[in-house]
């Protein structure tokens, strides 16, 4: 096993080599992930170095247990970025595309502690407010809104046309945003994720918008998750309000655009899924299950933060260490799961969601649109079917995930609306 050569500590700063580092960006992370992720086993063990845009060097968690032991320890890593030792010393600028994604910010999720419950007590207290009057309702009617696009045509990208936007058309309902907004705001949340020189400019322009935002719904209050952060009893102040309206919109929809488009990839690819589906046989909950095991919407989740030296996959990891978790990776480690191929139905110990007290709140909310939106498009569509080999399907990935490039399918031409 290679050891790294250490940097301001146990980081590696070597570039890709036999033994050295991967990078996990730009054209690196194209390829396949997988693939990527295997070699590094195979040469570091469950615990690797890699290098993060801008070639910050990291460690990547590979193995089930040390993302379980690094997600369930918060007094050994933390969320708090502000002991980030690369940053402290200068060596990444706040104008870093990474600092969109590891940055401290005013949110849960840089938190720890009473902070930390704190506001994730509102977050999780606003979602919850939302599931409870009826997520099911708008999800049904942007996503006819939706097939009615296409319905006529007898073929669609169920990608572009479907899956990219939807979620984000029900997040705009759901926070009392213009429905107009969605795209935009689609485009930039994906971009922030994906990283390079323009992530910084889209955030600004997710700022801006939700800065109107705060203050529309000040003024005029309803039935959102705007106005949930706003009246809660924590008292966010206003750094804190769009700091959590920022959050929830990009993980939500990031996420759930990119698991949606997967679960019905696994429909159309898996012949038994569509018929157990139609035949009342296999529930949608149970494909999502499989999904977030073979392919979660987060491929790696950033980040954690090394409070102390300590060892971990038998690696010295240094007080300030970035730590980015393998949930793609964890799913697939060999020493919980040597066949991938048997069925998981029922096990929902998967990565996908992270864990401890940082698993994401809004896992409810995602679910809900995911379900409801292939149950309106099964029921609308009748003959569906891709037009391409399953192996021709092809994906793009960043540093954090890797999404499907298309999902182009045929069907049974139909009125719009019928």
């Amino acid at each position: 096993m290679n050891s790294p050569t250490p940097a301001s500590g146990g980081c590696p700063v070597q570039h890709d080599g036999p033994g050295g580092p991967a990078r996990l960006y730009g054209e690196h992370a194209a390829k396949d992930q997988q693939a990527i992720y295997d070699r590094l086993r195979k040469q570091h063990g469950t615990v690797a170095p890699v290098l993060l845009e801008g070639d910050v060097p990291a460690w990547l968690v590979l193995g089930y247990r040390e993302n379980r032991r690094v997600l369930e320890n918060p007094r050994q890593f933390t969320r708090d970025s502000r002991i980030w030792r690369d940053w402290k010393e200068g060596r990444v600028e706040d104008t870093s595309p990474l600092m969109q994604m590891v940055g401290w910010r005013p949110d849960c999720v840089s938190q720890e502690g009473e902070a930390h419950r704190r506001l994730r007590g509102a977050v999780t207290d606003s979602l919850r407010a939302l599931a409870d009057r009826g997520i099911k309702r708008h999800v049904t009617h942007f996503a006819n809104k939706q097939i009615d696009a296409f319905a006529d045509e007898g073929h669609a990208d169920l990608v572009a046309q479907y899956a990219e936007y939807l979620p984000m058309l029900v997040l705009t309902r759901l926070f009392g945003l213009a429905e107009r907004e969605g795209r935009q705001l689609a485009v930039s949340c994906a971009q922030v994720i994906k990283g390079g020189e323009d992530a910084l400019a889209h955030n600004d322009r997710i700022m801006r918008i939700l800065e109107v935002l705060a203050d529309r719904k000040r003024a005029e209050p309803g039935a959102d998750f705007t106005t949930g952060l706003l009246r809660h009893e924590a008292e966010l102040d206003e750094d804190e309000i769009l700091g959590h309206l920022r959050l929830v919109l990009i993980t939500a929809h990031t996420t759930t655009s990119n698991l949606l488009a997967r679960v019905l990839q696994s429909i159309l690819t898996h012949p038994s899924h569509m018929a157990g589906l139609v035949s009342g046989q296999l529930t949608i909950s149970a494909v999502v299950e499989e999904v977030m095991w073979n392919t979660p919407p987060l491929a790696v989740c950033p980040g954690r933060f090394a409070t102390a030296d300590l060892e971990l996959g038998g690696r010295p990891v240094k007080a300030g260490d970035l730590l980015v978790l393998g949930l793609a990776a964890g799913n697939m480690d060999p020493e919980v799961r040597p066949d991938t191929s048997s069925g998981l139905h029922g096990n929902q110990a998967h990565l996908a969601f992270s864990g401890g007290s940082h698993e994401c709140p809004g896992q409810g909310v995602g679910q809900a649109i995911i379900e409801t939106a292939v149950d309106v498009l099964l029921h609308r569509v009748s003959g569906l079917h891709l037009t391409v080999a399953p192996d021709e399907l092809t994906s793009t990935a960043s540093t954090w995930e890797a999404r499907l490039d298309r999902l182009p399918v045929a069907f049974s031409p139909q009125t719009a609306g019928a």
